[in-house]
């Protein structure tokens, strides 16, 4: 296996920062490859018995990215869950993976309780993308992880008392409490910013970056008529007895945020074996109607979602799984997850999009969930589409999240007071557009896999082939919305800068 040149650079420098400081901080952007950077800095540490903590999806990358080193050093692969399972230390060095999941504040978390315990007095090599994806202040018990500790303050608060935080108020449900996400940048760089060693996509040679489009769907009648009746009543009995409550603005938003995409989790179940149901199908129709013919990946947010995509599924006899691995070198496969387990340590590269069926309230989980389809070799654009019901909040979160805020109880309260009554031509043209560049991407697939079974055909063939294909097929590029002869450039220039 042959590292790239800024792997080789990276793990030198990492080992240094090791040997000096017994803490190195790998920020290296999502698909660029830190997991083998990491592994590289243990080997040129020397580094005998290595625990490695990461995500429970991610387990079977980083074993499979260790083979490489088994002639080197045992490494003990575990995700955070099972941490509490190891009671003796017998490793002389700790990746986390994953690190800014061990950031929360003002109190650290039970895994970065029990990261502390098994990191006694040994060196640890930090990975993200995102090391505060929120607030700087995720940096203190990152570090309190570390028996080398570059901040002396014995706690969070302490720490944020003597400079490190500039400490506000806020309100949560009307009682107001301190607020510490304001940290002060300049301040932790002076102390910790020696420690990381960041490396972006574009540095890694990455020619293709995310290219994100919005679908807003059409849902039934029946579902805003029982979103705008739970706005109202704040609970509602449905004709067999199962019973939805929104009595608070946080249940309010959990159940909108369900019903818009079409599913529900009742609060009072009279069949026990059936605490949620499908409610409507018009997101997971437009999806497999709208992506047919590509190889696509669907994340989701709750339980229900994920029925309903499976049903969609086998209802027209195509295969899914929530292997990556099996995804990966399957070709007419769909892969399936939640947002939370599927967003980090997953690479879904082969996928020709990715679809996202719902949209979580982290700001995390957006930017890590766009990121599943890149890799340095992608040649295509990593399009992302996501699926929002018109006139639903989905949108409303979106815009919080791509300015890296959560989206919290505060926001959805503000908006529900100023509702904007949303014009149905702009939300059709939005979706037109997003649908046309699926339909570019589908009949582009299709031409160039076509190309394929003339493997010896010179550029002028192919020219002359592609020309007679569009001709083919131009009543399905007119009726999809796509202009023959731009559709023909675009297959030109595609085959050049392929071959």
């Amino acid at each position: 296996m042959q590292l790239r040149d800024y792997q080789v650079d990276l793990s030198t420098k990492a080992c240094d920062l090791l040997t000096q400081y017994k803490i190195a901080y790998l920020s290296m952007q999502v698909r660029t490859g830190k997991t083998l950077t990491a592994l590289n800095t243990c080997k040129l540490y020397g580094a005998k018995n290595v625990l490695f903590v990461t995500k429970k999806k991610a387990t079977l990358s980083v074993v499979t990215d260790y083979e490489h080193y088994k002639t080197d050093f045992k490494c003990f692969v575990i995700n955070f869950e099972q941490l509490h399972n190891i009671t003796e230390q017998y490793f002389d060095l700790v990746i986390i993976d994953e690190a800014h999941s061990t950031g929360a504040y003002a109190t650290p978390s039970k895994r970065t309780k029990e990261l502390k315990r098994l990191c006694h007095n040994l060196p640890i090599i930090y990975l993200s993308g995102t090391p505060s994806p929120e607030s700087y202040s995720q940096l203190y018990h990152q570090f309190w992880i570390s028996s080398f500790n570059p901040f002396t303050q014995k706690n969070f608060y302490t720490w944020a008392r003597e400079g490190f935080v500039t400490i506000g108020t806020k309100y949560v449900f009307n009682r107001q409490i301190h607020d510490y996400d304001n940290a002060n940048k300049e301040a932790i760089d002076k102390v910790v910013g020696h420690l990381f060693l960041p490396y972006t996509q574009q540095e890694a040679g990455f020619e293709q970056l995310v290219d994100e489009h919005i679908h807003q769907v059409e849902m039934s009648d029946r579902t805003y008529q029982v979103c705008n009746k739970l706005r109202i009543n704040k609970v509602i009995t449905g004709k067999n007895g199962d019973v939805i409550e929104a009595d608070t603005e946080v249940k309010l938003l959990s159940k909108l945020h369900q019903l818009y995409s079409g599913t529900i989790i009742f609060d009072v179940a009279v069949d026990n074996s059936k605490e949620y149901a499908v409610t409507d199908d018009s997101k997971v129709n437009y999806i497999f109607n709208t992506f047919k013919g590509l190889k696509f990946a669907v994340f989701y947010k709750f339980k229900a979602e994920r029925l309903a995509i499976i049903e969609g599924a086998e209802k027209r006899g195509l295969k899914w799984t929530e292997s990556p691995e099996e995804f990966q070198t399957t070709e007419d496969i769909i892969f399936l997850s939640q947002f939370v387990s599927g967003r980090e340590g997953v690479n879904l590269s082969t996928a020709d999009c990715l679809v996202c069926y719902n949209i979580d309230f982290s700001a995390v989980t957006y930017f890590q969930v766009r990121a599943r389809l890149q890799s340095k070799d992608r040649v295509d654009p990593a399009k992302v589409h996501w699926i929002f019901a018109k006139d639903g909040i989905e949108e409303r979160i979106y815009k919080a999240v791509c300015n890296k805020k959560n989206y919290t109880t505060s926001y959805f309260i503000e908006e529900e007071k100023a509702r904007p009554v949303q014009v149905v031509e702009q939300v059709k043209q939005v979706t037109n557009v997003a649908r046309n560049e699926v339909q570019i991407q589908v009949y582009k697939k299709m031409a160039l896999q076509s190309l394929k079974k003339y493997p010896k055909f010179d550029a002028r063939q192919i020219e002359n082939y592609l020309w007679c294909w569009c001709n083919d097929m131009k009543d399905n590029l007119i009726n999809a919305g796509i202009d023959t002869q731009s559709f023909y450039k675009l297959l030109t220039d595609e085959q050049q800068r392929i071959s």
